[in-house]
């Protein structure tokens, strides 16, 4: 519920507080005191365009603030412009978005007038009338296969048009799976060949160290195997006479045993080795071809490998694009068919929550000065599916005996569209989704006499359970207020300024006499008493 609202510097207003309470809050004044201007200071705080333009004369910037009351907590809102064009936005002290100023504030104020009644005329707004929590279950469930629908069909549209190029792809996989296959590769096969070329390469010195190495030990200048053996033979003896040199003797044995295994070792891999300069040949040419295929796929030839193994799976899945693409479409038509089940039942649904509405919102709208006002809503099934169901809306109206209803736009003019208006808030005003607050920004426009009436008396229907702020130029419904506010133009230090005040229970009666009769006779009081009187009466049996 909206508790305050501060306005410095706006137009004629220079600085004025309103305190608003629960029920119905009337706004009243003469035409150009400032009532309107009071709404766009609302506007503004609730996150509608501002403009410096609206900066009184002699000031350098205006400032608007609300103070909401929501679930026990009060919650400020504020807006600040300067001539400077330097905006500021804050809730509770901390800077928001103008977008997230509107998406807060809409949650708690619906303001209603000329622009909000052509709202009527768009079918997302009918939508939001008929759509009760039971239909908003149904039609979050459609929108969930609707998005599942769209989503496979872009996906199939994709692979539809890529089938060229998977084409295109397939062919080049093949031929490089044919390529990397052709060269029947084998692990770690880089590493062995590299290892092969290298000890062919240098087969002579290989050979000739091998030689000079088995000479050393076992040979005719050289011969470290004979010398160890006399040297054993000589402590052999040595032994005889002194054991202490056990030790020493079987360490030269062990020498000569390990020496004499490296020796042997040493003369089969020389009587093994086998230069084959073919064999040199054939390794570097299947060195050059791995090279190649590692320039392509992989710095190892394990790397080519894996990259083979890959290309294999790119290649079985092309493979089975066809077949995707059946599977794909099999799926989205099983998706469609639930799809439009699901439409079918939201029309349905639909359409007996249109029937019971629009009875209901006749009925008011023939109270409202239409007795003879015919009003439905309508929902028939569209061509094609959209985000919002199967179906398409429309209000189909006729205010004349005979007439045919025809869509509300074409039909309407403004002062029936403003009541047609108030007649759907009146209906819909005990929705759980209804706003705390509402406005009504001079929703009596052209009406007069028994139908003033009524229309105050739907107005506060309205206000009962909720807060509702009204501008009005008729006494039957500032008649009807609970709280009155009086707006004033007046002159000081020779400027116009607009002031509000708050009306007690006989300055009441005097702004409506005046709203009356344009005068403060005794004749109009009393009608004023009476009409304050008669409206009580009515508010107590609401």
């Amino acid at each position: 519920m909206l508790k305050t609202l501060t306005v410095e510097n706006f137009a004629l207003i220079e600085n004025v507080t309103v305190e608003f309470g629960a029920g119905l809050n009337i706004l009243t004044g003469e035409t150009g005191a400032g009532k309107s201007i009071l709404i766009d200071a609302l506007g503004a705080a609730l996150g509608n365009r501002l403009s410096v333009n609206k900066i009184r004369k002699g000031f350098e910037y205006l400032r608007v603030a609300a103070d909401f009351s929501v679930e026990g907590k009060i919650i400020t809102v504020e807006r600040k412009i300067s001539r400077a064009e330097k905006n500021s936005i804050t809730l509770d002290g901390k800077l928001i978005t103008l977008a997230a100023l509107k998406k807060f504030c809409a949650a708690f104020v619906d303001v209603h007038g000329q622009n909000k009644s052509l709202e009527l005329l768009h079918e997302e707004k009918i939508y939001s009338l008929i759509d009760d929590e039971k239909i908003s279950a149904e039609l979050k469930n459609f929108q969930g296969l609707y998005r599942e629908f769209n989503t496979k069909v872009r996906s199939l549209s994709k692979k539809l048009s890529a089938r060229e190029e998977n084409l295109q792809r397939l062919d080049f996989l093949s031929w490089q799976e044919q390529e990397i296959s052709s060269a029947n590769l084998k692990a770690n096969e880089d590493e062995e060949l590299n290892a092969e070329i290298k000890k062919l390469s240098h087969a002579e010195k290989i050979a000739e160290h091998v030689n000079k190495s088995a000479q050393i030990l076992n040979g005719e200048d050289f011969d470290i195997l004979t010398a160890l053996a006399r040297a054993e033979k000589n402590l052999d003896i040595a032994i005889r006479y002194d054991d202490k040199l056990n030790s020493a003797r079987q360490l030269l044995e062990d020498a000569e045993i390990n020496l004499r295994e490296a020796y042997e070792e040493i003369r089969d891999y020389g009587e093994s080795l086998d230069f084959s300069p073919e064999r040199l040949d054939e390794l570097q040419a299947r060195s050059d071809v791995i090279f190649k295929l590692k320039h392509k796929y992989g710095a190892t030839v394990n790397d080519i490998l894996q990259r083979l193994e890959k290309i294999r799976v790119e290649i079985a899945e092309a493979e089975n694009f066809d077949s995707d693409v059946e599977e794909l479409q099999k799926n989205i038509s099983e998706i469609e068919i639930q799809t439009k089940l699901c439409a079918k039942e939201l029309l349905k649904l639909r359409q007996e929550s249109a029937r019971t509405l629009s009875a209901a919102i006749e009925l008011e709208i023939r109270r409202l000065g239409m007795p003879q006002a015919q009003f439905e809503i309508i929902v028939e099934p569209s061509e094609r599916l959209s985000a919002h169901g199967g179906d398409k809306a429309d209000i189909k109206f006729s205010a004349n005996v005979g007439e045919e209803k025809l869509s509300l736009s074409k039909v309407v003019s403004g002062g029936e569209l403003s009541r047609i208006a108030l007649a759907i808030k009146t209906i819909s005003a005990g929705r759980a989704d209804s706003a705390e607050t509402m406005v009504f920004d001079e929703i009596d426009a052209g009406l007069g006499g028994v139908t003033a009436k009524t229309v105050a008396e739907s107005v506060a229907k309205i206000s009962r359970g909720r807060q509702v702020l009204c501008i009005t130029h008729l006494p039957q419904i500032a008649s009807m207020a609970d709280i009155h506010l009086q707006i004033k133009k007046s002159e000081v230090n020779g400027r116009t300024i607009t002031t509000v005040k708050r009306l007690n229970d006989e300055e009441r009666v005097l702004e409506i006499s005046r709203m009356t009769s344009g005068e403060e006779s005794l004749s109009a009081i009393k009608n004023a008493r009476e009409m304050i009187s008669s409206a009580e009466k009515f508010k107590e049996n609401i």
